[in-house]
């Protein structure tokens, strides 16, 4: 079974409807072999898509992928690459900074993606994020870095994360092409999106948000709150009713809102990796989305 493809925005980047997040590339202490293997079993199930920033593992995941790519050369075509810019960390490979911050700077937008550029051993980034609401965001001159970027090939396609819907308006007011997607975090345990005008936005403007932490970290296995004890108990009762991992059905429950998000896996364990794969044919009824919803919520919808 492969993963389906769809496209962010109309006309737009088409990505894979399960995306491989590369956060943690560095801890899996994986040797060029290693990461090969797994970027070769991601695109044999169709997951296409693979998310970066410049900041992962402390400045280093982009290199450890392009490793890869400087040994395969060949798989870049076959594969769609997210990066971000916008955040300076406190990291022995950035000695310079000293508190971290952001910075959408014209000068540090594209600083960043020829950084990035080197880093990931491509001549092209097909979708770049800005990673963070920056509050001294000159929204004139990102839409300039992009024009620049743009204009010169080095980037295909141009997003945002963690932005307001008041926010993604401001610079889309300023970028005359289509931002293809809002990043934002949205899981069982964090509905905030979907109640404050986030997924409303995206929906109006037919821009399928992507979606980071969507088992919350973990948490909704690991957690001992109640309010994860509660989501768990319902996951495992339809899980089992329905015959998948628990895993499956709480991607399964994303991938039912109109909304058509996209998530971003965080781990680098293949049987997850496959239990995501499934949820793409898993279409909850309604009636159990809203059991999942309410076990989240902790009491009837009103």
């Amino acid at each position: 079974m492969l993963v389906p493809q769809l496209f962010l925005a109309r006309g737009g980047l088409s990505v894979s409807r399960i995306v491989q997040g590369m956060m943690n590339l560095a801890s899996w202490n994986w040797t060029v072999k290693e990461r090969r293997a797994f970027i070769e079993f991601c695109l044999e199930h169709g997951i296409s898509t693979f998310d970066h920033a410049d900041i992962y593992g402390g400045y280093t995941c982009e290199a450890l992928f392009g490793e890869v790519l400087a040994e395969a050369p060949h798989l870049r075509q076959r594969m769609q690459i997210v990066t971000k810019c916008g955040i300076k960390l406190v990291a022995p490979a950035r000695p310079e900074h000293t508190i971290k911050h952001y910075d959408t700077s014209r000068a540090h937008i594209i600083a960043s993606v020829e950084n990035s550029l080197r880093a990931l051993r491509t001549d092209y980034i097909d979708l770049l994020l800005i990673h963070r609401p920056d509050p001294l965001m000159d929204a004139d001159l990102v839409a300039e870095a992009f024009a620049q970027l743009h204009a010169q090939g080095k980037v295909r396609f141009f997003g945002v994360s963690n932005f307001t819907p008041s926010q993604f308006s401001l610079l889309q007011s300023r970028v005359p092409f289509p931002l293809q997607t809002n990043q934002v975090e949205w899981s069982l345990l964090h509905l905030d999106p979907m109640f404050d005008g986030t997924f409303d936005q995206a929906q109006e403007l037919r821009r399928a948000p992507m979606v980071w932490s969507p088992v919350a970290g973990g948490r909704l296995f690991r957690g001992e709150d109640e309010r994860a004890r509660r989501v768990r108990l319902a996951l495992h009762g339809l899980a089992a009713e329905m015959g998948v991992p628990p895993d499956t059905v709480a991607l399964a429950w994303l991938l039912r809102h109109p909304v058509q998000a996209v998530p971003v896996l965080g781990t680098g364990n293949r049987e997850r990796i496959l239990n995501a794969v499934r949820a793409c044919t898993l279409n909850l009824p309604r009636e159990d989305w809203f059991a999942l919803l309410v076990a989240s919520l902790g009491e009837d919808v009103p």
